[in-house]
């Protein structure tokens, strides 16, 4: 089988999935689409090549976007595979492709070293908010002149104009953190 033939079987298998996760008849689907049902039958069972204004026609009415439903299918996009700054004494894993809504981040960082993790060097500041909460192991945030002891189980939100770090404290820590842009750029790829 052919790449482009993957691609087409695994489009016409999302539209029929979609449809019936709705709970939705071809008859349903077609008149939502301004299609007919024998041609939404025909597309669905691979009788008849899909045209892009019925692609669009049909991702609209299962309110889902022409991406979602013609994006390639790579085993890459399954696995999140960590990324180690050995140097900060930080694992990341990104737990979300690109930026999610409204450009937020979603990582899991393990830091392993009291004085490193996203915080080592002079506080960092960034307009927004961070919040992140503590998996495993405890957390000192620094916020300006106070230093706020985190614990496993327990979450922080806080203002990023304050200078701040977030640091191990007694050992490597866990947390899953939500990033704004600016956040994601400072945390994640500190300038060199």
């Amino acid at each position: 089988m052919t790449q482009e033939s993957d691609l087409d079987s695994t489009v016409r298998m999302r539209i029929r999935s979609l449809r019936q996760a709705r709970g939705w008849s071809l008859d349903n689907l077609a008149e939502r689409a301004f299609l007919s049902p024998s041609t939404l039958s025909r597309i669905e069972t691979g009788h008849r090549r899909i045209s892009l204004d019925q692609l669009t026609a049909l991702a609209r009415a299962l309110g889902t976007s022409l991406d979602q439903l013609v994006e390639t299918v790579d085993d890459d996009d399954v696995v999140i595979r960590p990324q180690r700054d050995e140097q900060r004494g930080l694992t990341t894993w990104l737990l979300n492709r690109g930026s999610g809504p409204a450009g937020i981040t979603v990582a899991k960082m393990r830091i392993t070293d009291e004085g490193h993790g996203p915080g080592r060097g002079p506080l960092g500041v960034h307009p927004g908010k961070d919040w992140f909460t503590v998996l495993s192991g405890t957390i000192t945030l620094i916020l300006g002149e106070r230093s706020i002891r985190v614990e496993a189980g327990q979450a922080a939100e806080f203002s990023t104009m304050i200078p701040h770090a977030i640091r191990a404290h007694g050992g490597p820590a866990e947390i899953l953190c939500i990033l704004d842009h600016d956040g994601q750029r400072t945390h994640l790829h500190p300038p060199v």
